[in-house]
């Protein structure tokens, strides 16, 4: 509460005992800023270090289990499918029961998964326990978006902004990393369960201090009205997803069976169901799962689609970049995740401080961004022709590739989320995660797919050989970046 304004001569008006007491006790309440973004940051790094320590880990975890290569697929592949079908339902349920809340609920039954996972004793157990696990990242980590719009404004958000696009790079580049040292350590003969395992304790002291931080949000948040879950609406989206995803993750080990094309037309239809019965829900005044008033907002079509295009040159890159190390050029689990660093580490540091660049640069940093990326991923491919290990030049380019994505990623999310109001915080932050995430499968399916049948094309995995798959793979990550670039001047209004 605030002293009423003063509307006449004489002295000022005094606040009395009790509204001034009332402010104190709600300005105490209120969670400080840096320990709320040091708290979400710190459980979405621990979430991207998971799926990336699970990548490096893959070989063993199969040798370990007698796990096929379906169900090594599958142990991969099920964290992304439930984390990318849940994610809009778990921005929804932190706008309906609080985001601090709903967001340490998410951060609960990651880490109890997470604890199973590690306890596995065979693939299918592990296959439905990273299930769970994506379900509960799903759950905490749209919360994130949600709780720094609401609690940041101007300068700081934008800055908090940069901070999570930081921590994506990062992370990335601390699973391959971590996963390498805790496969190469063997802890105590436990082989590959310390990658699982070492969730439980980080989870543990971040549930512990977030029942503080978080709550205490929870409670002097301006709650957004009530909405429905819309139960219909995600069964289709769920649907629609899964029978895309799939066929996109397991259709290449399959060699492309029929039931894999006829799964992706099914999802291409469930799609367009779904997107009917979500305008017809909205015409009859109910709360569709993505809110009418989000994709309407202008240029979040256009940020949709550069999201899903720098994601998918990410994920595409990444997959393609380490078969080749670790297949053609026989790197080591810890060396090919270190090869990442440069990428990785230049990212970070552009995401924190491009809003610091001229204002004059501002409006071209996303399309120089594809650009710089296009030339980036055109210099790896070159740098590593017949063979070779690159040297200097390589470095520059891997570099160049973070530079690139930080520019392409960083700027179109902050311009987007700040088009939207806040009671569409949820509804945006939701669809933003849930199209990264798909972002990331579809680079991985097709750029994957694309470098493995070049590569089976050539007879065998050879340095050569392999180098000659890449470079027809950094063809097409270019090309998609080129596309990115350009995607302005046709989505412009949208």
């Amino acid at each position: 509460m605030t002293t009423p304004p003063r509307t006449g001569p004489g002295p000022a008006p005094v606040a009395s005992p009790e509204i001034s007491k009332a402010s104190t006790t709600d300005n105490r309440s209120r969670p400080r800023p840096r320990p709320l973004l040091a708290l979400v940051l710190a459980a979405q790094f621990m979430a991207l270090l998971d799926v990336f320590i699970v990548n490096v880990a893959a070989p063993t975890i199969g040798t370990e289990l007698h796990a096929s290569g379906g169900e090594l697929q599958l142990v991969i592949a099920g964290y992304a499918i439930t984390y990318s079908v849940l994610l809009i339902t778990g921005a929804r349920l932190g706008a309906r029961f609080g985001h601090g809340r709903i967001h340490l609920a998410g951060l609960a039954l990651f880490t109890a998964a997470s604890l199973a996972c590690g306890l596995a004793q065979g693939a299918t157990e592990l296959i439905v326990f990273r299930l769970v696990q994506g379900a509960g990242s799903a759950v905490m980590i749209p919360q994130v978006l949600s709780l720094i719009q609401r609690h940041f404004t101007a300068e700081a958000r934008a800055k908090a902004l940069g901070a999570y696009a930081a921590v994506l790079a990062v992370g990335a580049a601390a699973g391959q990393v971590a996963g390498g040292i805790l496969v190469s350590a063997d802890l105590f003969g436990t082989g590959w369960r310390p990658v699982f395992l070492v969730n439980v304790p980080v989870g543990v002291v971040l549930l512990a201090v977030g029942g503080r931080v978080l709550l205490r949000g929870d409670r002097t948040a301006e709650r957004s009205p009530a909405r429905g879950l819309d139960l219909p609406g995600l069964v289709l989206l769920g649907a629609a997803v899964s029978l895309v995803t799939v066929p996109l993750v397991l259709g290449q080990e399959e060699d492309w069976p029929l039931w894999s094309w006829l799964s992706l037309a099914a999802g291409a239809l469930l799609f367009g169901v779904f997107c009917g019965y979500e305008s017809r829900l909205a015409r009859r005044g109910g709360a569709p799962l993505i809110a009418p008033g989000v994709l309407g907002r202008p240029g979040m079509g256009l940020a949709v689609f550069r999201v899903l295009a720098v994601m998918a040159v990410n994920g595409g890159f990444l997959f393609a970049l380490t078969l080749h190390v670790q297949g053609g050029l026989g790197y080591s689990a810890l060396r090919a995740g270190l090869t990442f660093a440069p990428t990785a580490i230049v990212f970070g540091l552009v995401g924190l401080t491009w809003r610091s660049w001229p204002a004059s640069w501002q409006r071209a940093l996303t399309p120089a961004g594809f650009v710089i990326t296009a030339l980036g991923v055109m210099g790896v491919g070159l740098a590593l022709r017949g063979g070779g290990e690159g040297g200097a030049p390589l470095y520059a380019a891997y570099a160049g590739v973070g530079a690139g994505l930080a520019l392409a990623f960083s700027p179109t999310l902050t311009r987007a989320l700040a088009t939207v109001p806040p009671e569409h915080a949820a509804d945006a932050s939701g669809l933003l995660a849930t199209v990264t995430q798909l972002g990331q499968l579809i680079g991985v399916a097709v750029f994957g797919t694309l470098f493995l049948n070049r590569l089976e094309s050539l007879g065998g995995l050879e340095a050569y050989t392999s180098a000659e798959a890449l470079s027809v793979c950094v063809f097409a990550l270019a090309g998609t970046a080129a596309v990115g670039a350009v995607s302005g001047l046709v989505l412009r209004r949208r």
